[in-house]
């Protein structure tokens, strides 16, 4: 049978894959939707290599062999990226620009060097500006030969609906628990209580769960609840250091404050409903400080948090607007 085993829970997309591939009716464009970190982009290389593999298209159709092999030479190429004939586009910046679609069009007019199937992957195509999707779709109305394309995007609302109709839609779902729990132990060495906590705050996505890991997520997020606790009471030296460590840590600044957002809605929520908590793993500790603070004063902190991600957005001083964030929350 066809194989695409890195791909995690995603059995619809594989199954749908593997009938183009065993009947021989693959679409000339392919638009894969879901949020980040669900597997689009590992099955867009896979799809890619199982259209180049140099495993025996008779045995496939009898079923009796894996494609894509991933050792024969066009998978190895794939794989490690150095196939000429596999193009990636993506972003120049905060958006996929003309002239990366101009360029990729004068490509696509020369024949393919080794390829069966020449497979054009399009990463965050919603980012495409209004000039590159009108070029993209010129592309769509008149594909060029031997060649898949593969938009792959987060959502389709930044996407022309020309486009999308023109596009064969397969769309990821957020992975299971249970698969994240199991990548994470089985895979990643974590510890079966961390990766439980991870599952529930990744949202599905694999990619989100890993970072959360290289980041030392957990550790960070009982750092912040810490200092949360102690707004109230603590000094206005210790209130400013607070606003300048989360000014340190650029590179997780909004997540750390998103964490921030989901403690105080937990606040909320275990004061109204104690089971739709998100951090399972405190849930005692929520019971207990949900009722010392009123839900509207609770919002108000919510609202605090958001302005200031808001404000960051705008390229203000980061040291200043985080002080002052955690000033306000303090009155609050």
């Amino acid at each position: 049978m066809p194989s695409f085993e890195s791909i995690i829970d995603q059995d619809r997309p594989v199954r749908i894959l593997t009938t183009f591939l065993q009947n021989g009716t693959i679409p000339h464009a392919l638009l894969f939707t879901g949020i980040e970190g669900v597997g689009k982009e590992s099955t867009a290389i896979e799809f890619a290599m199982a259209c180049n593999c140099a495993g025996q298209i008779s045995n496939l159709i009898r079923q009796e062999t894996n494609i894509p092999c991933g050792i024969c030479k066009p998978c190895r190429k794939i794989k490690i990226g150095n196939h000429p004939d596999i193009i990636r586009v993506k972003p120049s910046g905060p958006f996929i620009k003309i002239d990366q679609i101009r360029s990729l069009c004068q490509t696509l007019a020369l024949k393919p060097y080794e390829a069966k199937r020449r497979v054009v992957i399009i990463t965050d195509a919603q980012a495409m500006n209004p000039a590159a999707s009108n070029a993209l779709l010129k592309m769509l109305e008149e594909p060029p030969l031997r060649t898949i394309l593969i938009l792959v995007a987060t959502h389709t609302s930044d996407l022309l609906p020309t486009i999308v109709s023109r596009c064969q839609q397969l769309r990821f779902k957020p992975i299971s628990s249970k698969y994240l729990e199991s990548v994470l132990v089985q895979k990643h060495g974590l510890d079966a209580k961390d990766a439980i906590i991870i599952t529930t705050m990744a949202g599905g996505s694999l990619s989100r769960a890993l970072q959360m890991h290289r980041t030392h997520w957990i550790n960070r997020r009982n750092w912040l609840i810490k200092e949360m606790d102690a707004l109230s009471t603590g000094s206005v030296n210790r209130l400013l250091a607070f606003g300048e460590q989360l000014s340190k840590n650029k590179d997780v600044l909004q997540d750390s404050l998103d964490v921030m957002k989901s403690w105080l809605r937990d606040l909320v929520v275990g004061q109204l409903n104690p089971e739709r908590v998100i951090n399972q793993d405190l849930a005692q500790k929520i019971q207990q400080t949900s009722q010392k603070m009123s839900i509207a004063a609770l919002l108000d902190k919510i609202d605090m948090i958001q302005a200031t991600q808001n404000t960051i957005q705008t390229g203000t001083n980061l040291r200043l607007a985080l002080e002052a964030m955690v000033l306000k929350l303090a009155r609050a």
